[in-house]
């Protein structure tokens, strides 16, 4: 039987909620590397940067990212945007959310959505991207809420190279306990959808967890436990699905914007830093 299968024959209604991870589960490229070419085109990144982005999403695809790896990151691209000015990225953010809400949307994550919503689950992306990059694939998806990382800017509106809230690992476990106490959600009735072992802590959780697109880790721990596995295979465009769905203006929260820009130049951005300069 399919996670969809189960959904649709599953138990009396509760209050619950399904979580799902965003890149390689819900879309099949990630997010924040799409924002590398209205980067480049602003000026921010040089042609080199770009082809870098180029390649690392493909290693991305490929072979996706480790902890250590997503730590490195985190750290380069704080010490990377620490006092740019928010107005200014922001509006750049704005101005080309829909050209980067394009990337490829698994059909079958679409459709376990709205399984979910039929038998009256609320719909969460949880994602390590940024906010700003998360908001608007959500809206336009017509998810019901957004967990995803926030970075800091201080009083002159520049970014201070520190998050307010890390949604990653452990940090997705607590935000999900701390919305089940908001929305008085029973966990055991919660379904949980990722691609990487990082989303353990939030697998755990809930009472269903699911593996897409599974890395390694996660595969060989989802078959240990008895986790459900899919494989989404079938992935459509973005714009196919907006062409049915209401066009909401798009949101961007000043808070996390940094981390939008220095998400979009991952593997890369200490090298590309000193030749913008």
């Amino acid at each position: 039987m399919t996670t969809r299968d189960s959904i649709q024959n599953g138990a009396p209604q509760k209050t619950a909620a399904a979580f799902f991870d965003l890149d390689k589960t819900v879309i099949a490229k990630s997010s924040t590397l799409a924002f590398s070419r209205p980067l480049y085109k602003a000026g921010f990144l040089n042609r080199r940067a770009l082809v870098k982005a180029g390649i690392a999403q493909v290693v991305y695809m490929m072979v996706g990212a480790d902890h250590d790896q997503l730590e490195r990151v985190r750290d380069q691209m704080m010490e990377l945007t620490k006092g740019w000015e928010a107005a200014q990225i922001r509006t750049l953010v704005r101005e080309t959310v829909d050209e980067v809400v394009a990337p490829l949307v698994f059909a079958e994550a679409l459709a376990i959505m709205d399984d979910h919503r039929r038998n009256g689950l609320r719909v969460v992306i949880i994602s390590a991207s940024p906010e700003e990059v998360v908001m608007p694939l959500a809206r336009y998806l017509g998810v019901d809420h957004v967990i995803a990382t926030r970075s800091t800017i201080d009083a002159d509106g520049r970014y201070t190279g520190d998050m307010e809230f890390y949604a990653y690992g452990p940090g997705k476990a607590d935000a999900i306990n701390d919305l089940a106490l908001k929305w008085d959600l029973d966990l055991s009735a919660c379904y949980a959808y990722s691609d990487s072992a990082t989303d353990i802590p939030m697998m755990e959780v809930v009472g269903h967890p699911v593996a897409v697109n599974p890395d390694k880790e996660l595969r060989e721990i989802a078959e240990e436990k008895g986790w459900p596995i899919e494989d989404f295979e079938r992935p459509v465009t973005l714009r196919t699905r907006l062409a049915t769905l209401p066009k909401p203006v798009p949101i961007i929260s000043g808070a996390a914007v940094a981390g939008a820009v220095a998400g979009a130049i991952t593997l890369w951005a200490l090298k590309a830093r000193k030749k913008i300069a």
